[in-house]
């Protein structure tokens, strides 16, 4: 069974539109947690890393 074009078409635009909306909800932001926590988590999880692997 082959898809027709209009099928594939109104796939790759909902598709589209998915993405649209995921981007336009990253944008207004509303995010629970602040970026800025996520990098200080981050950066806290590579100096404890570093410090196990080259020792106290």
């Amino acid at each position: 069974m082959k898809d027709e074009p209009d099928q594939h078409l109104s796939r790759v635009d909902r598709r589209r539109e998915r993405i649209r909306a995921q981007i336009q909800r990253n944008r207004e932001g509303g995010h629970k947690v602040p970026t800025w926590v996520l990098a200080v988590v981050l950066a806290l999880f590579l100096i404890g890393w570093l410090w196990l692997i080259l020792g106290p």
